[in-house]
């Protein structure tokens, strides 16, 4: 999985910021249309899509909205409208961030590595009655430790960070196991059991991990 997407149909300050982010250690990939970039998401993921909004076909506007319908990813909109109308359009379909070109790489890193360290740096997630300790990888619920496996708690911490939001069973696969991985789909069907065997009250009427029929799953 990419830390960050670059949407960017320029391709010498496409490969720049790339060049950039990958010295500050991200892993980045970078594409030139929105299709690619909404390809690449739904396969992948991302926590951070940079979008240019003037691409070929699909414009940066539609990939923000697409995106912004299955996940809580941080968007982040680059473009060289800075009319009001343009920014506040963005703000409105899904973006947490609008920055204008031409933009100082500089401030542009910065901020990136502000969002990633405080959107997805956080030592602990407490939601209801779970604690996930992202440091040790280990899961407390109503104050009771629970063994959990590196998968079910990448995948619980996955559903918990986009909690009220429908994953695609595609997309939770292909985060957590990646989409060369050997492991079947169903194995996905497998863990979401034993969590909430883990988790709900009562396993066979799930009131936090909540199955959305011929999707996906979801937190609530």
């Amino acid at each position: 999985m990419p830390d960050i997407i670059i949407v960017e149909d320029n391709r010498e300050i496409g490969t720049l910021l790339c060049d950039f982010l990958r010295k500050e250690n991200y892993t980045v990939s970078l594409v030139d249309t929105g299709e690619k970039a909404l390809q690449i998401f739904e396969q992948y993921g991302a926590n951070l899509v940079v979008i240019d909004i003037g691409l070929p076909g699909v414009d940066g506007y539609s990939v923000c909205s697409k995106i912004r319908e299955t996940s809580n990813a941080h968007i982040m909109i680059a473009t060289a409208r800075d009319d009001k109308e343009s920014t506040l359009k963005g703000l409105q379909i899904g973006a947490d961030d609008y920055i204008c070109k031409p933009y100082d790489i500089d401030i542009l890193i910065a901020k990136i590595n502000g969002i990633f360290k405080r959107k997805y740096a956080l030592d602990e997630i407490v939601c209801d009655n779970l604690k996930l300790n992202n440091v040790t990888q280990t899961l407390t619920v109503n104050q009771t430790p629970v063994n959990v496996t590196e998968k079910e708690f990448q995948l619980l911490k996955l559903l918990v960070e986009n909690k009220g939001t429908t994953l695609k069973k595609e997309y939770l696969f292909n985060r957590i196991w990646g989409s060369d991985s050997e492991s079947e789909p169903q194995t996905l069907t497998v863990h979401i059991k034993w969590l909430r065997e883990k988790i709900e009250k009562d396993s066979k009427k799930p009131k936090h991990i909540i199955t959305v029929w011929g999707t996906g799953y979801r937190y609530e």
